[in-house]
């Protein structure tokens, strides 16, 4: 019974801190920005280091319907932008790295969005067609879990 009761209790502990390992949107970002969409019309760059050591697909919490590939990232998100005046615009969202990033983004309509290489050259970009006044939450992994040298840069586009 005592050995039973012992095991449940490390079973629960080892769940939690999986679940506590994860992106996680309520972690206090690396960074905090406010933007309109007619200041982003104009490419805005913001230097980070990619990498992480949270495999996405083993967090239950994050559940993106966009690409499947792999992921490393980390638990906070390293920016969180406050977005106003978005409704006549498209948002892009990208990555310039010297590695094979990943990009994550929870939106102001909690939304989950993943992509590895759609910007070229081993680099993720989203595309946002109708991005949401509000919060959105952005991490910057890798592939295969390295850490590097990247630049997350938000662009605004007429629909």
């Amino acid at each position: 019974m005592l050995r039973a009761l012992a095991f449940a209790f490390a079973t629960f502990v080892a769940s939690t801190t999986a679940a506590l390992a994860c992106p996680d949107f309520n972690l206090a970002p690396q960074a905090s920005y406010q933007a309109s969409g007619k200041q982003l019309y104009a490419t805005q760059g913001f230097d980070v280091v990619a990498g992480g050591s949270n495999y996405i697909w083993n967090c239950r919490n994050v559940q993106p319907g966009t690409d499947t590939g792999a992921g490393y990232f980390p638990s906070a998100p390293d920016f969180s932008f406050q977005l106003s005046d978005m409704s006549r615009y498209k948002l892009e969202v990208r990555v310039i790295s010297e590695c094979d990033a990943a990009l994550l983004i929870n939106t102001a309509s909690a939304n989950w969005y993943y992509d590895d290489d759609d910007n070229g050259n081993l680099d993720p970009k989203i595309v946002l067609t109708r991005p949401a006044n509000g919060r959105i939450d952005i991490w910057i992994g890798t592939y295969d879990g390295e850490f590097c040298n990247a630049q997350l840069q938000l662009e605004t586009f007429d629909r």
